[in-house]
């Protein structure tokens, strides 16, 4: 009776204000959650403990020594429910198989989310990645009061790399709040602000530690709006990338587990100007965006940024040069090592195409650049198989196939885990293979 009583009273509260509620009920269970387990692991003795303890049937003794449920009724009530289980079945076994189409399918994976262009003012400030980021972030909680930051050491400390460092004092502890060393928590956090209407921000402190949130990110933020039209209004700041000394652990850029993940949208600026306005729009979306932010560019790179709010599209690649020879694909360090290798090799005439956005991904912008150089060079940080080069080298297969005068070259990093010693590091990261490749390509 206790149980039902509190039960019945928060359906009817969950009903009129939905929430998390976490009811916690101290009992036994006697067997697995499928049939092919059995009981024959647990102790007789505890069976027979907790069988004295089954709460029907002792409300039914009590029913019937209170004379108020008599053997006929009992076998009544149980025939009544056997009924109505059995004719039930048979209705839903009778309806027609679900049907539906390859487009409705595609259509409710996102909710859908219309790009609202806001423009910037002629005010220019030079700043750094890394403070692109924090200002984007700060005039994004001044534009959204219901949106909330949450991360290890990102409130009075200003998180380890100081994006969020002021914001404690500015936007107060309800909206900018410490976590404990538990990303799978934070993730799921996340969610329930999103459930009760709120948008939030989580900072994973590195990139890499981002395995200890997978479960949550893959299978209750990426397949939340198809199975139950739910948004999940969250962006996961994801500090990456090698290049800083930073070890196997500290240094991963690990993109391609989520451009993988029907449901999330992946974003990878490499400019400051991206970066600031590509942060605004993924925090209007109202889908999962992983944000990656590539640690060796945060105070390393430079640029004029306009210092009101505005926003960048996502799913749209930057042309940073155009030349008539060859296509270049990167993104995110990858563009600073282009850009160096055309520097120094000024006879490479070359497309350089920025994806900024990974998923969703501009094949138009792709394709294009392909069908006028007729070759293309895919560099990527990440390691190369089943990553997004090896993806956009198969499209450009199937889609620009009679266009290419040379196969489709892909540079990436060793197969190795990332090493501590800088030499080491340097070897494995893919920039000096780049220039190698571009020229042979180039020649081809």
């Amino acid at each position: 009776i206790e149980i039902y009583t509190k039960v019945k009273a928060l359906v009817e509260s969950m009903r009129k204000k939905p929430r998390p509620v976490l009811l916690e009920f101290k009992t036994f269970r006697v067997r697995g959650h499928e049939e092919a387990s059995g009981t024959k692991y647990v102790p007789k003795e505890l069976l027979e403990a907790w069988d004295l303890k089954d709460p029907l049937e002792n409300f039914a003794a009590f029913l019937r020594a209170e004379g108020i449920l008599s053997e006929e009724k009992e076998v009544e009530f149980k025939t009544e429910i056997i009924h109505e289980i059995s004719d039930n079945l048979a209705i839903a076994f009778a309806e027609d198989p679900i049907s539906s189409t390859e487009s409705n399918e595609l259509n409710d994976v996102y909710k859908e989310s219309v790009y609202q262009e806001v423009t910037h003012n002629d005010s220019k400030e030079n700043i750094r990645l890394i403070d692109a980021i924090s200002e984007g972030l700060k005039q994004s909680m001044q534009r959204h009061d219901n949106l909330v930051i949450m991360g290890q050491d990102i409130a009075e400390y200003g998180g380890v790399f100081k994006i969020t460092d002021g914001f404690l004092e500015k936007f107060g502890k309800d909206r900018v709040r410490n976590t404990p060393i538990c990303e799978s928590a934070i993730v799921s956090a996340a969610m329930g602000l999103s459930i009760n209407g709120f948008k939030s921000v989580m900072e994973m402190q590195f990139a890499d530690f981002v395995t200890s949130g997978f479960n949550p990110i893959i299978n209750l933020l990426a397949k939340s709006h198809y199975r139950w039209g739910q948004e999940a209004d969250i962006v996961v700041r994801m500090p990456c990338g090698a290049g800083v000394g930073a070890g196997p652990f500290h240094s991963q850029t690990n993109e391609a587990w989520f451009t993988h993940t029907p449901g999330l949208k992946v974003v990878y600026p490499a400019f400051p100007y991206d970066a600031k306005g590509l942060l605004a729009t993924a925090i209007e979306d109202p889908n999962p965006v992983l944000f990656f932010e590539h640690k060796a560019l945060y105070r390393s790179i430079r640029q004029d940024v306009p210092s009101d709010y505005y926003t960048l599209p996502l799913g749209k690649a930057a042309l940073l040069r155009e030349g008539a020879n060859v296509t270049i694909i990167t993104y995110g360090a990858g563009v600073h090592w282009a850009i160096d290798t055309l520097n120094e090799n000024e006879n490479v005439e070359a497309d350089l195409l920025d994806l900024r956005t990974l998923s969703p991904l501009d094949t138009e912008a792709i394709y294009t650049s392909v069908k006028k150089t007729g070759k293309v060079i895919i560099l990527q940080e990440d390691s190369m198989f089943g990553s997004m080069a090896s993806d956009i080298s198969a499209m450009i297969m199937e889609e620009c196939f009679e266009y290419l005068d040379a196969p489709v070259k892909r540079v990436a990093s060793m197969e190795t885990p990332i090493p501590f010693a800088s030499n080491l590091e340097a070897q494995y990261l893919p920039k000096e293979k780049f220039k190698t490749a571009l020229l042979e390509l180039n020649d081809y």
